[in-house]
């Protein structure tokens, strides 16, 4: 599995990595800026991630932007639904506004309040169908 960690605070950036390495390769980013070329990128290698944990609070473009960009290159690298990037959103933010914009109008799989704990990160993982 290919992962692209998104998360601008290093602490949780280095945590997620410890939790995710064993699963697959995990490249880490900022922001969203960085998110995206990353991601583009991948696709134009014909190397995609296969998930994508994104942190909603990031400078230069929040997540939500972010993630709306990543389905939008989806769409015009002809990436069929079935094969799109798994996106979990991890974030600070528990209120129904920002769950509603991840889930119906970004395309998130699934949504993580922080604290991060790698049971929870692992099940999300499970149900996405990305490890046994």
């Amino acid at each position: 599995m290919k992962i692209l960690i998104a998360e601008d605070n290093l602490t949780i950036r280095l945590l997620l990595r410890q939790i995710l390495w064993q699963y697959g390769k995990c490249d880490t980013v900022v922001d969203g800026k960085e998110a995206i070329q990353a991601f583009q990128f991948a696709l134009e290698q014909n190397d995609p991630y296969n998930l994508i944990c994104l942190d909603i609070m990031m400078p230069n473009m929040d997540g939500h932007e972010t993630l709306r960009e990543i389905r939008k290159i989806e769409k015009l690298f002809g990436v069929k639904l079935i094969d799109e990037v798994k996106v979990i959103m991890i974030t600070a933010l528990n209120d129904p506004k920002n769950v509603v914009e991840a889930f119906y109008q970004g395309g998130a799989d699934a949504y993580i309040v922080k604290p991060v704990f790698k049971e929870n990160l692992i099940n999300e993982i499970r149900k996405l169908g990305l490890i046994d």
